[in-house]
C-alpha cells in the first residue's frame, strides 16, 4: 500500500501541466534522434544540458529521461523502413524489421515494436518501484569508505564491459579522473593543474566535455560517411500484427523485457548488449531458427522489448546507488547535481517528488510514444531526406551556444572544442567516451569519500578491507579486472590444443 500511495504521489507530479510539457517534449526529440543516423541520445542529452539550468529539478529529469528512452523507439523506425539503425540499440531489429517490410508487413513490424516496446516498458516501471527503494534502504548503510569502493566497481564494470581493449578503457578511466582532479581541492582548497587560469580554478565543465566528445565528434565523424538511405516505403498500412503474429510475439515480448531489465540495471552494461541476447534467445527457441533474417516478427518483438526495458532498467543504479551505467546516465546524474540533488539512496527521502515523479513520468511518456510513433511515421521518413550537411551544421551551432551560455565564458567554447577534436581522435582510434565520462562524473565524488574514510582512519587504509561491504566491493572489482588473464591463458591453451 506504501508503494501505491508514493506512486499516486508521483503521478500527481508528473500530471502536473509544465511536466507533461517537458515529457512531450523530451520523447518528441528522443524520437527525433533515434530516427536521424549519426545523433546518439548522449549528444542531444549534452546539448540540452545548458538549457536545464533555467528549468525546475523535476522536469530537467522528466526532459532527459524521456529523450533517451525515446531515442530507442525512433531508431526502430529507421531500421525498419531505412534498414539504417538510427541508434546503435537499434541494429538487431535491421535484420528482421527491413525483410517484414520488404514483403509489404512494414506495418506491423512497427506496431509490433511500438507495442513491444509500450509493454516493456510497463513492466520495467513496476520492477523499477519496487526494486529501488530496497536498493536504496540497503545503501543507507553505506559510509565513505562503502561509497569509494562502491564507485570503483563501477568504474571496474564498466571497464570490463567495454566494447574495446580494456587497456584503452582503463586509459579513459584515468584520463577521466584526471580531469576530475582540475580546479580546487575539494577539502585542502589547494589549486591543481590550472596553471594561473582563472576558468580552470572551477575545474572543467561537464557541459563543456560531454558536449564536445559526444556532439562536435559526432560532426567531425560524421562528415566522412556517405550514408545510404534507400527508404522502402513510405506509406506504411496496417499497423497492428494478425492474430497469428500476435501469438508468435507474446512469449518474446515478455523474455525480452525480463532479459532488458535485469542486464540494465548492470552497472556499465550496454544496451545492445540485452538486444543481442534476447534475438540470440529468440532463435534458439524457434521451431523455425533457420527464418530468422528473413522477417520473423519474433526477431522483431524480443529485441525491441529488451532494448526498451533496458533504457528504463539504468534508471535503477543510476538513481538508488548514484553509480551511473553509461554515458547518458552520467549526464542524467550531472544533471540532478548540478541542480544541487544527491543520487543515492537519500534521493527517494530527500527529493521525494523528483523521483517518483519520474517513475509516473516514465509511464506518462510511453503512453505519449505509442501516440506519436505511429502516426508521425510519414514525418520521420521525410526528415531523413534532409541533407546532412545542414544536419551537422545546426548541431555545431548548437554546440557552441550550449557550451557558452553555461558561464557565458569564451574559454568554455575553446575547451569544448579541445574535447571535441580529442572525441573524434578517440573514435578513430577505438577509445570509448563512455568510460571517460562515468570517471569524470564519479571522480570528485570518489576523492572525497577516498578522503574522508582517510580523515576516519587517521590516515590509514585498513579502514577499506575491514569493512565487510567495503572489502566485498574492492575484492569483485579486482575480480573483474584481472579475470580477462585468465580468460585469455584459457583461451590462448584451447587454441594451442585445437592446433594439436
Amino acid at each position: 500500500m506504501e508503494v501505491l500511495q508514493h506512486l499516486n504521489f508521483g503521478f500527481s507530479v508528473a500530471l502536473q501541466p509544465i511536466n507533461l510539457i517537458y515529457c512531450f517534449i523530451g520523447v518528441l526529440i528522443g524520437t527525433l534522434v533515434g530516427v536521424l543516423p549519426g545523433v546518439g541520445p548522449s549528444a542531444a542529452l549534452s546539448l540540452l544540458l545548458p538549457v536545464t539550468f533555467y528549468v525546475p529539478p523535476v522536469s530537467t529529469i522528466i526532459l532527459l529521461a524521456g529523450i533517451t528512452y525515446g531515442a530507442m523507439y525512433g531508431g526502430s523506425t529507421t531500421s525498419i523502413l531505412v534498414n539504417i539503425p538510427g541508434e546503435a540499440a537499434s541494429v538487431v531489429t535491421c535484420l528482421d524489421g527491413y525483410q517484414m517490410a520488404r514483403k509489404g508487413r512494414a506495418g506491423a513490424a512497427l506496431g509490433i515494436s511500438a507495442i513491444g516496446s509500450f509493454f516493456a516498458g510497463t513492466i520495467t516501471i513496476f520492477l523499477l518501484i519496487f526494486l529501488a527503494p530496497p536498493l536504496a534502504n540497503f545503501a543507507l548503510k553505506f559510509g565513505p569508505p562503502e561509497y569509494f569502493s562502491l564507485m570503483v566497481l563501477g568504474l571496474s564494470i564498466m571497464v570490463y564491459l567495454a566494447k574495446g581493449s580494456i587497456i584503452n578503457a582503463l586509459i579513459m578511466v584515468c584520463f577521466g579522473l584526471i580531469i576530475g582532479c582540475i580546479g580546487l581541492d575539494q577539502i585542502t582548497g589547494v589549486p591543481r593543474f590550472v596553471y594561473k587560469s582563472i576558468t580552470l580554478m572551477d575545474g572543467i565543465g561537464l557541459v563543456q566535455v560531454v558536449i564536445g566528445l559526444f556532439g562536435v565528434s559526432e560532426v567531425l565523424i560524421n562528415v566522412e560517411k556517405s550514408f545510404k538511405r534507400e527508404i522502402f516505403d513510405t506509406r506504411v498500412k496496417g499497423l497492428l500484427p494478425n492474430k497469428e503474429e500476435w501469438k508468435r510475439s507474446i512469449g518474446p515480448i515478455g523474455r525480452g523485457s525480463l532479459i532488458g531489465f535485469f542486464l540494465g540495471i548492470i552497472p556499465g552494461m550496454s544496451v545492445v548488449i540485452p538486444t543481442f541476447v534476447s534475438y540470440v534467445l529468440e532463435k534458439k527457441l524457434s521451431r523455425s531458427p533457420e527464418k530468422f533474417g528473413t522477417g520473423m516478427i519474433e526477431g522483431v518483438a524480443g529485441p525491441e522489448s529488451a532494448n526498451n526495458a533496458a533504457s528504463t532498467a539504468v534508471l535503477v543504479p543510476t538513481l538508488s546507488l548514484g553509480i551511473p551505467t553509461g554515458a547518458s546516465t552520467a549526464l542524467l546524474l550531472g544533471a540532478l547535481m548540478i541542480h544541487g540533488i544527491r543520487p543515492g539512496p537519500l534521493l527517494i527521502k530527500e527529493s521525494p517528488d523528483v523521483f517518483w515523479g519520474l517513475i509516473a513520468s516514465l509511464y506518462i511518456g510511453n503512453i505519449m510514444l505509442i501516440v506519436l510513433n505511429l502516426p508521425l511515421i510519414g514525418l520521420w521518413v521525410k526528415i531523413l531526406k534532409v541533407p546532412y550537411h545542414y544536419l551537422f551544421s545546426l548541431i555545431l551551432l548548437l554546440c557552441i551556444i550550449g557550451s557558452y551560455i553555461t558561464n557565458n565564458n569564451f574559454y568554455d567554447i575553446i575547451i569544448m572544442l579541445t574535447f571535441g577534436i580529442i572525441g573524434y581522435l578517440m573514435k578513430k582510434f577505438n577509445y570509448e567516451a563512455a568510460p571517460l565520462v562515468l570517471a569524470l562524473v564519479l571522480g570528485p565524488m570518489m576523492e572525497k569519500a577516498f578522503q574522508r574514510s582517510l580523515m576516519m582512519s587517521e590516515g590509514g587504509f585498513r579502514i577499506f578491507f575491514e569493512r565487510s561491504i567495503s572489502a566485498t566491493f574492492l575484492i569483485l572489482a579486482l575480480l573483474i579486472l584481472i579475470s580477462p588473464i585468465f580468460l585469455g591463458k584459457r583461451r590462448l591453451k584451447e587454441e594451442l590444443k585445437s592446433g594439436d
